[in-house]
Protein backbone atom coordinates (compact mmCIF):
# COMPACT_ATOMS: atom_id res chain seq x y z
CA UNK A 1 0.00 0.00 0.00
CA UNK A 2 1.25 3.57 -1.03
CA UNK A 3 0.68 6.65 0.66
CA UNK A 4 -1.62 8.92 -1.25
CA UNK A 5 0.24 10.97 -4.23
CA UNK A 6 -1.76 12.17 -7.28
CA UNK A 7 -0.11 15.08 -9.13
CA UNK A 8 -3.54 15.74 -11.53
CA UNK A 9 -5.52 17.00 -8.47
CA UNK A 10 -5.94 20.65 -7.81
CA UNK A 11 -4.98 21.57 -4.45
CA UNK A 12 -5.26 24.94 -2.53
CA UNK A 13 -2.34 27.60 -1.96
CA UNK A 14 -0.79 26.88 1.45
CA UNK A 15 0.74 29.31 3.75
CA UNK A 16 4.36 28.36 3.41
CA UNK A 17 4.96 28.75 6.95
CA UNK A 18 3.68 26.08 8.17
CA UNK A 19 5.82 24.11 6.30
CA UNK A 20 8.85 25.67 8.32
CA UNK A 21 9.96 23.51 11.56
CA UNK A 22 10.12 25.98 14.66
CA UNK A 23 13.76 25.80 15.07
CA UNK A 24 14.39 26.22 11.54
CA UNK A 25 17.75 28.73 10.69
CA UNK A 26 14.78 30.53 8.72
CA UNK A 27 13.17 31.64 12.07
CA UNK A 28 15.99 32.39 13.54
CA UNK A 29 17.16 35.05 10.59
CA UNK A 30 13.33 36.34 9.83
CA UNK A 31 13.70 37.54 13.88
CA UNK A 32 17.53 39.33 13.73
CA UNK A 33 16.04 40.74 10.84
CA UNK A 34 12.81 42.20 12.42
CA UNK A 35 15.04 43.48 15.16
CA UNK A 36 16.84 45.50 13.64
CA UNK A 37 15.38 49.71 13.65
CA UNK A 38 13.24 50.58 10.91
CA UNK A 39 15.71 53.60 10.17
CA UNK A 40 18.21 51.86 9.42
CA UNK A 41 16.02 50.40 6.30
CA UNK A 42 14.71 54.29 5.55
CA UNK A 43 18.33 54.66 3.95
CA UNK A 44 17.84 52.26 0.94
CA UNK A 45 14.56 54.11 0.04
CA UNK A 46 14.16 56.02 -3.07
CA UNK A 47 11.74 57.93 -4.74
CA UNK A 48 12.59 57.51 -8.70
CA UNK A 49 11.97 54.70 -10.51
CA UNK A 50 10.32 51.82 -9.93
CA UNK A 51 9.32 50.21 -7.17
CA UNK A 52 12.22 48.45 -5.13
CA UNK A 53 12.33 45.12 -3.02
CA UNK A 54 12.14 45.82 0.58
CA UNK A 55 15.67 45.35 2.07
CA UNK A 56 14.50 43.31 5.01
CA UNK A 57 13.56 40.93 2.33
CA UNK A 58 16.96 41.21 0.75
CA UNK A 59 18.85 40.76 4.03
CA UNK A 60 16.99 38.26 4.71
CA UNK A 61 17.98 35.69 1.60
CA UNK A 62 21.19 37.05 1.62
CA UNK A 63 22.33 35.80 5.34
CA UNK A 64 19.85 32.92 4.33
CA UNK A 65 21.91 31.66 0.94
CA UNK A 66 25.21 32.32 2.98
CA UNK A 67 24.19 30.15 6.37
CA UNK A 68 23.73 27.18 3.19
CA UNK A 69 27.02 28.11 1.72
CA UNK A 70 25.52 29.67 -1.33
CA UNK A 71 27.55 32.43 -1.99
CA UNK A 72 26.89 33.39 -6.05
CA UNK A 73 24.45 35.68 -7.27
CA UNK A 74 23.24 33.16 -9.69
CA UNK A 75 22.56 30.45 -7.54
CA UNK A 76 20.87 32.43 -4.80
CA UNK A 77 18.68 33.50 -7.73
CA UNK A 78 17.89 29.93 -8.36
CA UNK A 79 17.13 29.06 -4.39
CA UNK A 80 14.55 31.64 -4.29
CA UNK A 81 12.60 28.95 -6.69
CA UNK A 82 13.63 25.88 -5.20
CA UNK A 83 14.25 26.37 -1.12
CA UNK A 84 10.98 26.68 0.82
CA UNK A 85 12.90 28.57 3.54
CA UNK A 86 14.10 30.98 1.03
CA UNK A 87 10.24 31.40 -0.82
CA UNK A 88 8.93 32.52 2.95
CA UNK A 89 11.47 34.36 3.14
CA UNK A 90 11.11 36.21 -0.10
CA UNK A 91 7.56 35.95 0.51
CA UNK A 92 7.40 34.47 -3.18
CA UNK A 93 9.28 37.63 -4.50
CA UNK A 94 11.93 36.39 -6.83
CA UNK A 95 14.60 39.37 -7.48
CA UNK A 96 17.22 38.82 -9.90
CA UNK A 97 20.94 37.88 -9.55
CA UNK A 98 21.76 41.46 -10.62
CA UNK A 99 19.46 42.71 -7.82
CA UNK A 100 21.34 40.56 -5.24
CA UNK A 101 24.29 41.43 -6.13
CA UNK A 102 23.58 45.40 -6.42
CA UNK A 103 22.22 44.85 -2.69
CA UNK A 104 25.38 43.41 -1.51
CA UNK A 105 27.92 46.08 -2.48
CA UNK A 106 24.94 48.72 -1.54
CA UNK A 107 26.33 51.68 0.19
CA UNK A 108 24.17 51.97 2.57
CA UNK A 109 25.03 47.55 3.61
CA UNK A 110 27.79 48.68 6.12
CA UNK A 111 25.66 50.45 8.40
CA UNK A 112 22.78 48.35 8.17
CA UNK A 113 25.34 44.71 8.84
CA UNK A 114 26.67 47.10 11.90
CA UNK A 115 22.93 47.35 13.13
CA UNK A 116 22.70 43.81 12.75
CA UNK A 117 25.48 42.71 14.51
CA UNK A 118 24.94 45.28 17.51
CA UNK A 119 21.11 43.88 17.90
CA UNK A 120 22.60 40.26 17.52
CA UNK A 121 25.08 41.23 20.67
CA UNK A 122 22.34 42.76 22.92
CA UNK A 123 19.94 39.63 22.29
CA UNK A 124 23.14 37.16 23.19
CA UNK A 125 23.57 39.55 26.41
CA UNK A 126 20.14 39.71 27.05
CA UNK A 127 19.75 35.09 27.01
CA UNK A 128 23.32 35.26 28.98
CA UNK A 129 25.06 33.44 26.04
CA UNK A 130 27.96 35.54 26.04
CA UNK A 131 29.71 37.11 28.59
CA UNK A 132 30.21 41.06 28.48
CA UNK A 133 33.57 41.22 30.32
CA UNK A 134 35.65 40.33 27.09
CA UNK A 135 36.55 39.62 23.91
CA UNK A 136 39.28 37.41 22.05
CA UNK A 137 40.68 38.88 18.72
CA UNK A 138 42.57 37.18 16.45
CA UNK A 139 42.94 37.22 11.82
CA UNK A 140 43.10 35.01 9.51
CA UNK A 141 43.62 35.93 5.63
CA UNK A 142 41.02 35.27 3.44
CA UNK A 143 41.64 34.99 -0.60
CA UNK A 144 40.52 38.00 -2.63
CA UNK A 145 38.44 37.20 -5.77
CA UNK A 146 41.37 38.18 -8.08
CA UNK A 147 43.33 36.67 -10.66
CA UNK A 148 46.93 34.72 -9.54
CA UNK A 149 49.18 36.50 -11.74
CA UNK A 150 48.41 40.31 -11.50
CA UNK A 151 50.71 41.32 -8.81
CA UNK A 152 52.39 44.69 -8.40
CA UNK A 153 55.27 45.20 -6.21
CA UNK A 154 56.84 47.94 -5.17
CA UNK A 155 60.38 46.93 -5.43
CA UNK A 156 59.44 46.06 -8.90
CA UNK A 157 58.11 50.17 -9.63
CA UNK A 158 61.25 51.26 -7.88
CA UNK A 159 63.38 49.38 -9.99
CA UNK A 160 61.77 49.87 -13.21
CA UNK A 161 61.24 53.51 -12.65
CA UNK A 162 64.39 54.57 -11.67
CA UNK A 163 65.95 52.89 -15.07
CA UNK A 164 63.20 54.59 -16.44
CA UNK A 165 64.57 58.19 -15.38
CA UNK A 166 67.84 57.41 -15.87
CA UNK A 167 67.06 56.84 -19.73
CA UNK A 168 65.09 59.72 -19.94
CA UNK A 169 67.49 62.25 -18.11
CA UNK A 170 69.96 60.77 -20.67
CA UNK A 171 68.50 60.92 -23.63
CA UNK A 172 67.11 64.59 -22.77
CA UNK A 173 71.07 65.75 -22.25
CA UNK A 174 71.78 64.12 -25.74
CA UNK A 175 69.15 65.73 -27.52
CA UNK A 176 70.03 69.26 -26.17
CA UNK A 177 73.91 68.63 -26.56
CA UNK A 178 73.42 68.14 -30.35
CA UNK A 179 71.03 71.04 -30.27
CA UNK A 180 67.83 69.47 -31.65
CA UNK A 181 65.82 71.19 -28.71
CA UNK A 182 66.81 74.03 -26.60
CA UNK A 183 67.27 73.14 -23.29
CA UNK A 184 64.12 73.69 -21.23
CA UNK A 185 63.82 75.44 -17.44
CA UNK A 186 64.30 72.71 -14.38
CA UNK A 187 67.17 72.02 -11.90
CA UNK A 188 69.79 69.83 -13.31
CA UNK A 189 70.42 67.31 -10.80
CA UNK A 190 66.40 66.28 -10.54
CA UNK A 191 64.88 63.80 -12.52
CA UNK A 192 62.79 64.35 -15.38
CA UNK A 193 58.79 64.96 -14.51
CA UNK A 194 55.85 63.52 -16.34
CA UNK A 195 55.12 67.68 -17.36
CA UNK A 196 58.88 68.17 -18.73
CA UNK A 197 58.24 65.08 -20.48
CA UNK A 198 56.04 65.90 -22.56
CA UNK A 199 57.43 69.14 -23.13
CA UNK A 200 60.06 67.53 -24.60
CA UNK A 201 57.78 65.40 -26.57
CA UNK A 202 55.98 68.50 -28.23
CA UNK A 203 59.60 69.87 -28.68
CA UNK A 204 60.13 66.75 -30.93
CA UNK A 205 56.81 67.23 -32.66
CA UNK A 206 57.67 70.92 -33.73
CA UNK A 207 61.12 70.21 -34.97
CA UNK A 208 60.21 67.08 -37.18
CA UNK A 209 57.14 69.35 -38.50
CA UNK A 210 59.90 71.63 -39.17
CA UNK A 211 62.09 68.71 -41.25
CA UNK A 212 58.52 67.69 -42.94
CA UNK A 213 58.37 71.28 -44.57
CA UNK A 214 62.20 71.42 -45.42
CA UNK A 215 61.74 68.32 -47.56
CA UNK A 216 58.88 69.51 -48.97
CA UNK A 217 60.67 72.87 -50.28
CA UNK A 218 64.09 71.05 -51.13
CA UNK A 219 64.43 69.73 -54.77
CA UNK A 220 68.09 68.57 -54.67
CA UNK A 221 68.03 64.41 -53.89
CA UNK A 222 70.80 64.46 -51.63
CA UNK A 223 69.77 67.43 -49.50
CA UNK A 224 66.61 65.97 -49.55
CA UNK A 225 68.18 62.24 -48.27
CA UNK A 226 70.37 64.14 -45.47
CA UNK A 227 66.94 65.53 -43.79
CA UNK A 228 64.92 62.12 -44.13
CA UNK A 229 67.85 60.73 -42.45
CA UNK A 230 67.59 63.80 -39.40
CA UNK A 231 63.64 63.41 -39.68
CA UNK A 232 64.00 59.34 -38.86
CA UNK A 233 66.32 59.97 -35.45
CA UNK A 234 64.08 62.74 -34.51
CA UNK A 235 60.77 60.50 -34.68
CA UNK A 236 63.04 57.84 -32.81
CA UNK A 237 63.23 60.27 -30.20
CA UNK A 238 59.56 61.09 -30.34
CA UNK A 239 58.74 58.10 -30.08
CA UNK A 240 60.81 56.77 -27.14
CA UNK A 241 59.81 60.04 -25.22
CA UNK A 242 56.01 58.96 -25.69
CA UNK A 243 56.87 55.79 -24.33
CA UNK A 244 58.71 57.39 -21.16
CA UNK A 245 56.00 59.74 -20.68
CA UNK A 246 53.45 56.60 -20.65
CA UNK A 247 55.63 54.60 -18.40
CA UNK A 248 55.80 57.43 -16.02
CA UNK A 249 52.20 57.75 -15.66
CA UNK A 250 51.31 54.03 -14.89
CA UNK A 251 54.35 53.93 -12.56
CA UNK A 252 52.88 56.84 -10.87
CA UNK A 253 49.44 55.97 -10.74
CA UNK A 254 50.68 52.15 -9.42
CA UNK A 255 52.36 54.13 -6.43
CA UNK A 256 48.95 56.01 -5.86
CA UNK A 257 47.10 52.94 -5.67
CA UNK A 258 49.55 50.23 -3.56
CA UNK A 259 49.92 53.55 -0.87
CA UNK A 260 52.23 52.11 1.74
CA UNK A 261 51.58 48.82 1.33
CA UNK A 262 54.26 46.39 -0.39
CA UNK A 263 51.94 44.70 -3.48
CA UNK A 264 48.41 45.08 -4.95
CA UNK A 265 46.17 43.24 -7.22
CA UNK A 266 45.58 44.47 -11.25
CA UNK A 267 41.91 43.04 -10.63
CA UNK A 268 41.29 43.98 -7.29
CA UNK A 269 43.50 46.97 -6.71
CA UNK A 270 42.17 46.94 -2.38
CA UNK A 271 43.58 43.23 -2.17
CA UNK A 272 47.46 42.68 -1.08
CA UNK A 273 49.47 39.29 -1.78
CA UNK A 274 50.04 37.08 1.11
CA UNK A 275 51.11 34.09 1.87
CA UNK A 276 48.56 31.91 2.16
CA UNK A 277 47.70 28.11 4.55
CA UNK A 278 45.65 27.23 2.00
CA UNK A 279 49.04 26.55 -0.46
CA UNK A 280 47.40 24.03 -3.47
CA UNK A 281 51.15 24.25 -5.26
CA UNK A 282 52.45 23.71 -1.85
CA UNK A 283 55.45 26.25 -2.81
CA UNK A 284 54.80 29.49 -0.55
CA UNK A 285 52.92 31.14 -3.41
CA UNK A 286 51.41 34.10 -2.98
CA UNK A 287 48.11 35.04 -3.38
CA UNK A 288 46.00 38.15 -3.30
CA UNK A 289 43.79 38.62 -0.04
CA UNK A 290 42.76 39.81 2.91
CA UNK A 291 43.40 40.13 6.36
CA UNK A 292 40.22 39.54 8.60
CA UNK A 293 40.09 40.45 12.12
CA UNK A 294 36.93 39.39 14.04
CA UNK A 295 36.42 39.63 18.28
CA UNK A 296 34.67 36.73 19.74
CA UNK A 297 33.16 35.39 22.73
CA UNK A 298 31.58 32.08 23.24
CA UNK A 299 32.35 31.44 19.62
CA UNK A 300 30.00 34.07 18.36
CA UNK A 301 31.48 37.00 16.33
CA UNK A 302 31.05 40.50 17.95
CA UNK A 303 32.52 42.44 15.56
CA UNK A 304 35.18 42.18 12.55
CA UNK A 305 37.45 44.27 10.34
CA UNK A 306 39.59 43.86 6.86
CA UNK A 307 43.05 45.11 7.23
CA UNK A 308 45.81 44.94 3.93
CA UNK A 309 49.16 44.27 6.21
CA UNK A 310 49.61 40.40 6.23
CA UNK A 311 50.59 39.91 9.98
CA UNK A 312 48.32 40.86 12.98
CA UNK A 313 50.35 43.27 15.31
CA UNK A 314 49.91 46.44 13.44
CA UNK A 315 45.81 45.75 13.20
CA UNK A 316 44.55 45.66 17.01
CA UNK A 317 44.71 49.50 17.46
CA UNK A 318 42.62 50.51 14.64
CA UNK A 319 40.37 47.19 15.06
CA UNK A 320 39.91 48.10 18.63
CA UNK A 321 38.58 51.54 17.30
CA UNK A 322 36.43 50.19 15.12
CA UNK A 323 35.08 47.58 17.87
CA UNK A 324 34.31 50.97 20.49
CA UNK A 325 32.87 53.24 17.29
CA UNK A 326 31.70 51.15 14.73
CA UNK A 327 30.20 47.78 17.21
CA UNK A 328 29.91 49.75 20.07
CA UNK A 329 31.76 46.85 22.63
CA UNK A 330 34.44 46.73 23.73
CA UNK A 331 34.96 45.38 27.47
CA UNK A 332 37.53 45.32 29.80
CA UNK A 333 39.49 41.83 29.09
CA UNK A 334 41.25 42.29 25.81
CA UNK A 335 42.74 38.27 24.90
CA UNK A 336 44.50 38.11 22.34
CA UNK A 337 47.48 35.51 20.62
CA UNK A 338 51.53 36.37 20.81
CA UNK A 339 51.31 37.95 17.21
CA UNK A 340 49.95 40.71 19.04
CA UNK A 341 52.05 41.40 22.01
CA UNK A 342 53.96 44.38 21.16
CA UNK A 343 55.19 47.84 23.41
CA UNK A 344 52.71 49.75 21.20
CA UNK A 345 49.74 47.36 21.59
CA UNK A 346 50.18 47.35 25.47
CA UNK A 347 50.19 51.35 25.32
CA UNK A 348 47.42 51.43 23.12
CA UNK A 349 45.10 49.12 25.88
CA UNK A 350 46.13 50.61 28.54
CA UNK A 351 46.84 54.22 27.65
CA UNK A 352 44.27 54.75 25.19
CA UNK A 353 41.60 52.61 25.94
CA UNK A 354 42.01 52.27 29.44
CA UNK A 355 41.15 48.31 29.11
CA UNK A 356 43.40 45.13 30.22
CA UNK A 357 45.71 42.99 27.95
CA UNK A 358 45.49 39.86 28.28
CA UNK A 359 48.28 39.18 25.91
CA UNK A 360 51.68 37.34 25.88
CA UNK A 361 54.90 39.28 24.88
CA UNK A 362 56.28 36.99 21.70
CA UNK A 363 58.65 35.49 24.50
CA UNK A 364 56.47 34.45 27.42
CA UNK A 365 56.09 30.72 26.71
CA UNK A 366 59.50 30.10 26.16
CA UNK A 367 60.09 31.71 29.79
CA UNK A 368 57.60 29.30 31.54
CA UNK A 369 59.72 26.10 30.62
CA UNK A 370 62.12 24.43 32.92
CA UNK A 371 64.89 24.98 30.64
CA UNK A 372 65.14 28.75 30.85
CA UNK A 373 63.84 29.09 34.18
CA UNK A 374 67.50 27.17 35.22
CA UNK A 375 69.41 29.21 33.37
CA UNK A 376 71.45 31.33 34.80
CA UNK A 377 72.96 33.03 32.25
CA UNK A 378 70.13 34.71 30.77
CA UNK A 379 69.92 38.89 31.82
CA UNK A 380 66.35 38.28 32.91
CA UNK A 381 67.89 36.34 35.90
CA UNK A 382 70.72 38.27 37.02
CA UNK A 383 70.27 40.16 40.10
CA UNK A 384 69.87 43.76 39.92
CA UNK A 385 70.18 46.78 42.56
CA UNK A 386 67.38 49.35 42.30
CA UNK A 387 69.33 52.14 44.26
CA UNK A 388 72.36 52.17 42.21
CA UNK A 389 70.84 50.60 38.98
CA UNK A 390 73.45 47.94 38.24
CA UNK A 391 73.10 44.33 37.47
CA UNK A 392 75.41 42.08 38.52
CA UNK A 393 76.46 38.68 36.43
CA UNK A 394 76.98 35.34 37.63
CA UNK A 395 80.76 35.68 37.60
CA UNK A 396 79.71 38.48 40.77
CA UNK A 397 80.99 41.19 37.61
CA UNK A 398 78.77 44.71 37.87
CA UNK A 399 77.13 45.78 34.51
CA UNK A 400 76.55 49.77 35.53
CA UNK A 401 74.32 51.85 33.22
CA UNK A 402 76.23 53.39 30.63
CA UNK A 403 74.05 55.38 28.44
CA UNK A 404 69.97 55.71 27.22
CA UNK A 405 69.30 55.34 23.75
CA UNK A 406 66.34 55.87 21.53
CA UNK A 407 65.26 54.05 18.30
CA UNK A 408 62.25 54.91 15.98
CA UNK A 409 60.25 51.94 14.12
CA UNK A 410 59.43 52.64 10.63
CA UNK A 411 56.11 52.93 11.98
CA UNK A 412 56.98 55.87 14.29
CA UNK A 413 57.16 54.41 17.15
CA UNK A 414 59.92 55.08 19.78
CA UNK A 415 61.69 52.98 22.23
CA UNK A 416 64.01 53.94 24.81
CA UNK A 417 66.40 51.77 25.83
CA UNK A 418 68.89 52.04 28.85
CA UNK A 419 72.56 50.06 27.87
CA UNK A 420 74.52 48.32 30.79
CA UNK A 421 77.78 47.61 30.58
CA UNK A 422 80.40 45.11 32.18
CA UNK A 423 83.16 46.81 34.24
CA UNK A 424 85.34 44.46 32.49
CA UNK A 425 85.29 40.77 30.87
CA UNK A 426 88.75 39.96 30.69
CA UNK A 427 89.83 36.41 32.04
CA UNK A 428 86.20 35.45 32.90
CA UNK A 429 85.52 31.53 32.88
CA UNK A 430 81.92 32.25 31.78
CA UNK A 431 83.01 34.02 28.69
CA UNK A 432 81.94 31.45 26.15
CA UNK A 433 78.93 31.06 27.81
CA UNK A 434 77.73 35.12 28.54
CA UNK A 435 78.84 36.33 25.05
CA UNK A 436 77.95 34.82 21.31
CA UNK A 437 81.65 36.84 20.39
CA UNK A 438 85.21 35.74 21.93
CA UNK A 439 86.14 39.70 21.61
CA UNK A 440 87.10 41.79 24.53
CA UNK A 441 84.80 43.78 24.52
CA UNK A 442 82.72 44.40 27.80
CA UNK A 443 79.51 42.87 28.00
CA UNK A 444 76.47 44.34 27.18
CA UNK A 445 72.68 44.41 27.91
CA UNK A 446 70.18 46.35 26.68
CA UNK A 447 66.89 47.43 28.92
CA UNK A 448 63.64 48.74 27.75
CA UNK A 449 61.89 49.46 30.62
CA UNK A 450 58.54 50.48 29.22
CA UNK A 451 58.20 47.36 28.07
CA UNK A 452 59.38 45.49 30.82
CA UNK A 453 57.34 46.69 32.89
CA UNK A 454 53.83 45.75 30.47
CA UNK A 455 55.82 42.47 30.49
CA UNK A 456 55.96 42.33 33.99
CA UNK A 457 51.74 43.50 34.44
CA UNK A 458 51.07 40.70 31.25
CA UNK A 459 52.98 37.93 33.38
CA UNK A 460 51.04 38.71 36.49
CA UNK A 461 47.24 38.88 34.86
CA UNK A 462 48.83 35.28 32.86
CA UNK A 463 49.99 33.75 35.79
CA UNK A 464 46.47 34.08 38.40
CA UNK A 465 43.75 31.74 37.77
CA UNK A 466 41.29 33.77 35.74
CA UNK A 467 44.23 34.30 33.49
CA UNK A 468 44.95 31.09 32.69
CA UNK A 469 41.26 30.58 32.07
CA UNK A 470 40.57 33.16 30.02
CA UNK A 471 43.57 32.69 27.46
CA UNK A 472 43.11 29.34 27.19
CA UNK A 473 39.28 30.06 26.27
CA UNK A 474 40.79 31.86 23.38
CA UNK A 475 42.13 29.44 21.69
CA UNK A 476 38.59 27.06 21.52
CA UNK A 477 36.87 30.26 20.94
CA UNK A 478 38.66 32.37 18.09
CA UNK A 479 39.83 29.40 16.49
CA UNK A 480 36.54 27.12 16.46
CA UNK A 481 35.18 30.12 14.75
CA UNK A 482 37.78 30.45 11.87
CA UNK A 483 36.84 26.67 11.64
CA UNK A 484 33.24 27.59 11.34
CA UNK A 485 33.97 29.78 8.29
CA UNK A 486 36.46 28.42 6.35
CA UNK A 487 35.43 24.59 6.74
CA UNK A 488 31.98 23.96 7.97
CA UNK A 489 30.37 27.08 5.50
CA UNK A 490 32.97 26.61 2.78
CA UNK A 491 33.74 30.01 2.85
CA UNK A 492 37.26 30.64 1.51
CA UNK A 493 37.45 32.89 -1.01
CA UNK A 494 35.41 36.58 -1.84
CA UNK A 495 32.88 36.83 -4.66
CA UNK A 496 33.12 40.22 -4.96
CA UNK A 497 35.95 42.99 -5.71
CA UNK A 498 36.44 46.40 -3.70
CA UNK A 499 37.74 46.34 -0.05
CA UNK A 500 34.03 48.12 0.84
CA UNK A 501 32.18 45.20 -0.85
CA UNK A 502 34.51 42.57 0.69
CA UNK A 503 33.73 44.17 4.21
CA UNK A 504 29.87 43.81 3.58
CA UNK A 505 30.12 40.21 2.35
CA UNK A 506 32.25 38.73 5.10
CA UNK A 507 29.63 40.61 7.45
CA UNK A 508 27.50 38.79 6.10
CA UNK A 509 29.33 35.24 6.36
CA UNK A 510 30.21 36.29 9.43
CA UNK A 511 26.30 36.83 10.75
CA UNK A 512 26.30 33.42 8.51
CA UNK A 513 28.19 31.57 10.79
CA UNK A 514 26.42 33.32 14.19
CA UNK A 515 23.11 32.43 12.81
CA UNK A 516 23.71 28.76 12.32
CA UNK A 517 24.71 28.24 15.86
CA UNK A 518 22.88 29.82 17.72
CA UNK A 519 19.74 27.88 15.81
CA UNK A 520 21.94 24.69 16.66
CA UNK A 521 22.40 26.14 20.11
CA UNK A 522 18.75 27.06 20.79
CA UNK A 523 17.84 23.64 19.60
CA UNK A 524 20.06 21.79 22.37
CA UNK A 525 18.38 23.97 24.71
CA UNK A 526 15.15 22.89 23.88
CA UNK A 527 15.92 19.37 23.75
CA UNK A 528 17.74 19.51 27.59
CA UNK A 529 15.00 21.14 28.94
CA UNK A 530 12.40 18.37 27.34
CA UNK A 531 14.49 15.99 28.68
CA UNK A 532 14.90 17.63 31.85
CA UNK A 533 11.24 18.15 32.39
Amino acid sequence: MYKNYNMNQITLPMDLEVLIPENDISITIHNLVESIPNTVFENFRTNQGASSYHPKMMLKILLCAYSQSIFSGRKIEALLHDSIRMKWLAQEHTPSYRTINRFRVHPQMAALLQSAFIQFRVQLESNGLIDSDAIFIDGTKIEANANKYTFVFRKNIDCYESQLLEKSKKKYHELVDTNIIPEIERESDTPLTAEEIAVIHAELTEVETSHTQDIKRTTDVVARREIRKKRSEIRRSKKAFKDYLERRLVYQKQRTLIGERNSYSKTDTDATFMRMKEDHMQNGQLKAGYNLQIATNQQYVLGYDIFWNPTDTRTLDPFLYTMAHTFEHLPQYIVADAGYGSESNYECIADKYERQALIPYNTYHREQKRKFKSDEMHPNHWPYDELDDYYICPNNRRLYLNHHTTQTDKYGHQRVYKIYESESCEDCPLMTLCKSSTSSRPKQIRKNMNLEYFKAQANKLLSSPEGRRRYAQRKIDVETTFGNLKANLGFTRMSVRGKDAVRNELGIALMAVNLRKLTCQSANFKIKTKKTA
